[in-house]
Protein backbone atom coordinates (compact mmCIF):
# COMPACT_ATOMS: atom_id res chain seq x y z
CA UNK A 1 0.00 0.00 0.00
CA UNK A 2 1.58 3.37 -0.78
CA UNK A 3 2.15 4.91 2.24
CA UNK A 4 2.19 8.71 0.93
CA UNK A 5 0.67 10.75 -1.87
CA UNK A 6 1.66 14.37 -2.73
CA UNK A 7 -1.03 16.00 -4.95
CA UNK A 8 -0.55 19.61 -6.62
CA UNK A 9 -3.56 21.96 -7.54
CA UNK A 10 -4.27 25.62 -6.91
CA UNK A 11 -1.22 26.65 -5.82
CA UNK A 12 -1.10 23.90 -3.11
CA UNK A 13 0.56 20.86 -2.28
CA UNK A 14 -1.17 18.03 0.19
CA UNK A 15 0.92 15.29 1.55
CA UNK A 16 -1.51 12.85 2.80
CA UNK A 17 -0.29 9.96 4.79
CA UNK A 18 -2.08 6.68 4.82
CA UNK A 19 0.23 3.30 5.52
CA UNK A 20 -3.21 1.47 6.64
CA UNK A 21 -2.50 1.48 10.05
CA UNK A 22 -0.77 4.11 12.41
CA UNK A 23 0.72 6.37 9.82
CA UNK A 24 3.91 4.87 11.92
CA UNK A 25 7.12 7.17 11.11
CA UNK A 26 9.94 5.24 10.11
CA UNK A 27 13.04 6.17 8.15
CA UNK A 28 11.16 5.62 4.26
CA UNK A 29 8.39 8.16 6.02
CA UNK A 30 11.52 10.37 6.09
CA UNK A 31 12.71 9.83 3.28
CA UNK A 32 9.32 10.02 1.39
CA UNK A 33 8.34 13.12 3.24
CA UNK A 34 11.71 14.78 2.52
CA UNK A 35 11.27 14.44 -1.32
CA UNK A 36 7.27 15.79 -1.30
CA UNK A 37 8.72 18.39 0.67
CA UNK A 38 11.42 19.29 -2.40
CA UNK A 39 8.43 18.72 -5.11
CA UNK A 40 6.64 21.24 -2.78
CA UNK A 41 9.46 23.65 -2.84
CA UNK A 42 10.10 23.06 -6.73
CA UNK A 43 5.91 23.67 -7.38
CA UNK A 44 6.31 27.22 -4.83
CA UNK A 45 3.22 25.37 -3.04
CA UNK A 46 1.57 26.11 0.23
CA UNK A 47 1.68 22.86 1.58
CA UNK A 48 -0.88 20.80 3.38
CA UNK A 49 0.06 17.55 6.04
CA UNK A 50 -2.78 15.11 6.21
CA UNK A 51 -3.34 11.44 6.92
CA UNK A 52 -6.52 10.01 6.55
CA UNK A 53 -9.26 9.87 8.31
CA UNK A 54 -9.39 9.00 11.76
CA UNK A 55 -5.66 8.77 11.81
CA UNK A 56 -2.94 11.60 11.11
CA UNK A 57 0.12 9.90 12.75
CA UNK A 58 0.95 7.24 16.35
CA UNK A 59 4.66 8.95 15.91
CA UNK A 60 7.34 6.79 15.17
CA UNK A 61 7.83 3.82 14.33
CA UNK A 62 8.42 1.73 17.39
CA UNK A 63 9.83 -1.32 15.38
CA UNK A 64 12.47 0.82 13.98
CA UNK A 65 13.30 2.51 17.18
CA UNK A 66 13.32 -1.35 18.71
CA UNK A 67 16.11 -2.45 16.56
CA UNK A 68 18.76 -1.00 18.48
CA UNK A 69 19.88 2.35 20.43
CA UNK A 70 21.83 3.71 17.80
CA UNK A 71 19.02 3.30 15.15
CA UNK A 72 16.47 5.04 17.71
CA UNK A 73 19.19 8.04 17.74
CA UNK A 74 19.58 8.50 14.29
CA UNK A 75 15.06 7.70 13.07
CA UNK A 76 14.54 10.55 16.43
CA UNK A 77 16.98 12.93 14.34
CA UNK A 78 15.42 12.25 11.23
CA UNK A 79 11.97 13.26 12.79
CA UNK A 80 14.06 16.22 14.11
CA UNK A 81 15.30 17.17 11.14
CA UNK A 82 12.28 17.13 8.93
CA UNK A 83 10.04 19.39 11.70
CA UNK A 84 13.16 21.39 12.03
CA UNK A 85 12.87 22.07 8.08
CA UNK A 86 9.21 22.66 8.14
CA UNK A 87 9.71 24.98 10.82
CA UNK A 88 12.46 26.96 7.94
CA UNK A 89 10.26 25.91 4.70
CA UNK A 90 9.63 29.46 2.72
CA UNK A 91 6.39 28.99 1.93
CA UNK A 92 3.18 28.49 4.33
CA UNK A 93 3.15 24.56 5.94
CA UNK A 94 -0.35 23.31 7.51
CA UNK A 95 -1.32 20.57 9.60
CA UNK A 96 -4.60 19.64 8.37
CA UNK A 97 -5.32 16.15 10.98
CA UNK A 98 -8.63 14.04 10.49
CA UNK A 99 -7.29 12.11 13.60
CA UNK A 100 -5.52 11.22 16.04
CA UNK A 101 -2.25 12.55 16.43
CA UNK A 102 0.45 11.48 18.64
CA UNK A 103 3.80 12.08 19.84
CA UNK A 104 5.99 12.81 16.46
CA UNK A 105 2.88 13.27 14.61
CA UNK A 106 2.42 15.83 17.48
CA UNK A 107 5.41 17.58 17.39
CA UNK A 108 4.78 17.99 13.58
CA UNK A 109 1.43 19.65 14.40
CA UNK A 110 3.70 22.15 16.48
CA UNK A 111 6.34 23.04 13.51
CA UNK A 112 3.75 23.87 11.56
CA UNK A 113 2.42 27.30 10.70
CA UNK A 114 -1.15 26.63 10.98
CA UNK A 115 -2.24 23.34 12.54
CA UNK A 116 -6.01 22.51 11.92
CA UNK A 117 -7.80 19.08 13.36
CA UNK A 118 -11.02 17.44 12.46
CA UNK A 119 -13.66 17.44 15.72
CA UNK A 120 -14.41 13.97 16.92
CA UNK A 121 -13.06 11.90 19.30
CA UNK A 122 -9.64 11.67 19.17
CA UNK A 123 -6.25 11.83 21.12
CA UNK A 124 -3.81 14.66 21.01
CA UNK A 125 -0.57 14.16 22.84
CA UNK A 126 2.83 13.16 24.01
CA UNK A 127 2.91 10.18 24.79
CA UNK A 128 6.59 9.56 25.54
CA UNK A 129 6.84 9.15 29.46
CA UNK A 130 4.19 6.92 29.21
CA UNK A 131 5.62 4.30 27.20
CA UNK A 132 8.94 4.33 29.00
CA UNK A 133 10.75 7.11 26.65
CA UNK A 134 13.06 9.87 27.94
CA UNK A 135 11.77 13.04 26.21
CA UNK A 136 14.40 13.80 23.48
CA UNK A 137 16.18 17.10 23.97
CA UNK A 138 14.17 18.43 20.33
CA UNK A 139 11.34 17.86 21.54
CA UNK A 140 11.77 19.42 25.04
CA UNK A 141 12.57 22.29 23.53
CA UNK A 142 9.96 22.90 20.95
CA UNK A 143 7.29 21.62 23.75
CA UNK A 144 8.72 24.60 25.44
CA UNK A 145 8.72 27.04 22.16
CA UNK A 146 5.38 25.72 21.22
CA UNK A 147 3.02 24.45 24.12
CA UNK A 148 1.49 27.18 26.11
CA UNK A 149 3.45 27.69 29.77
CA UNK A 150 0.96 26.35 32.07
CA UNK A 151 0.61 22.88 29.62
CA UNK A 152 4.14 22.47 29.15
CA UNK A 153 4.57 19.90 32.30
CA UNK A 154 1.82 18.39 31.63
CA UNK A 155 2.30 17.45 28.06
CA UNK A 156 5.90 16.93 27.90
CA UNK A 157 6.88 15.45 31.41
CA UNK A 158 3.21 14.11 32.71
CA UNK A 159 2.58 12.75 28.82
CA UNK A 160 -1.13 14.12 29.22
CA UNK A 161 -3.12 12.77 26.37
CA UNK A 162 -5.91 15.52 25.08
CA UNK A 163 -9.15 15.48 22.83
CA UNK A 164 -9.11 18.07 20.01
CA UNK A 165 -10.26 20.68 22.10
CA UNK A 166 -7.76 20.22 25.04
CA UNK A 167 -5.24 19.96 22.86
CA UNK A 168 -6.26 23.45 21.03
CA UNK A 169 -5.93 24.84 24.37
CA UNK A 170 -2.40 23.39 24.84
CA UNK A 171 -1.32 24.94 21.81
CA UNK A 172 -0.76 22.12 19.75
CA UNK A 173 -3.88 23.13 17.33
CA UNK A 174 -4.96 26.61 16.04
CA UNK A 175 -8.34 25.13 15.19
CA UNK A 176 -10.93 22.56 15.77
CA UNK A 177 -13.06 21.99 12.42
CA UNK A 178 -16.27 20.58 12.91
CA UNK A 179 -16.86 17.78 10.85
CA UNK A 180 -19.39 18.50 8.74
CA UNK A 181 -16.86 21.36 7.69
CA UNK A 182 -14.08 19.30 7.38
CA UNK A 183 -14.07 18.75 3.74
CA UNK A 184 -13.57 22.61 2.52
CA UNK A 185 -10.78 23.10 5.49
CA UNK A 186 -7.92 22.00 3.11
CA UNK A 187 -9.36 24.33 -0.07
CA UNK A 188 -10.05 27.48 2.75
CA UNK A 189 -6.76 27.08 4.10
CA UNK A 190 -5.16 27.37 0.95
CA UNK A 191 -7.04 30.64 0.03
CA UNK A 192 -5.98 32.04 3.73
CA UNK A 193 -2.49 31.56 2.95
CA UNK A 194 -2.60 32.49 -0.64
CA UNK A 195 -3.40 35.87 0.47
CA UNK A 196 -0.24 36.56 1.87
CA UNK A 197 2.70 37.74 0.19
CA UNK A 198 5.26 35.16 -0.23
CA UNK A 199 8.62 37.18 0.19
CA UNK A 200 7.35 39.28 3.00
CA UNK A 201 5.91 35.61 4.93
CA UNK A 202 9.44 34.06 4.27
CA UNK A 203 11.43 36.90 5.59
CA UNK A 204 9.62 37.46 8.67
CA UNK A 205 8.98 33.45 9.38
CA UNK A 206 12.73 32.97 9.19
CA UNK A 207 13.48 36.59 11.53
CA UNK A 208 11.22 35.58 13.74
CA UNK A 209 12.92 32.10 14.39
CA UNK A 210 16.28 32.71 14.51
CA UNK A 211 16.88 31.99 18.21
CA UNK A 212 14.96 29.14 18.43
CA UNK A 213 16.74 27.75 15.57
CA UNK A 214 20.13 28.03 17.00
CA UNK A 215 18.68 26.17 20.41
CA UNK A 216 16.96 23.38 18.24
CA UNK A 217 20.00 23.13 16.00
CA UNK A 218 22.22 22.17 19.62
CA UNK A 219 19.10 20.14 20.51
CA UNK A 220 19.56 17.92 17.53
CA UNK A 221 23.10 17.84 17.73
CA UNK A 222 22.86 16.76 21.70
CA UNK A 223 20.77 14.00 20.79
CA UNK A 224 22.87 12.22 18.58
CA UNK A 225 25.76 11.73 21.30
CA UNK A 226 24.72 9.20 23.46
CA UNK A 227 26.88 10.88 26.57
CA UNK A 228 24.78 13.66 26.48
CA UNK A 229 21.10 11.46 25.83
CA UNK A 230 21.09 10.94 29.60
CA UNK A 231 22.32 13.65 30.93
CA UNK A 232 21.18 15.38 33.56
Amino acid sequence: MEKLSYTFKDGVAVIALDDGKANALGSQSWAELNTALDMAEKDDAIVVITGRDGMMSGGFDLKEMGDGPQDALELTSKGSKFARRIMAHPRPVIMAAPGHTIAMGAFLALACDYSMIKAGSYKVGLNETLIGMTMHNFGIEMGRYHLTKSHFNRCVINGEIFDPKGAMHAGFFDRVVPAEQWPMAIPMVGQMFGQANPKAFRETKLRSRKEIFKILDQAIEDDLDPAKVHAM
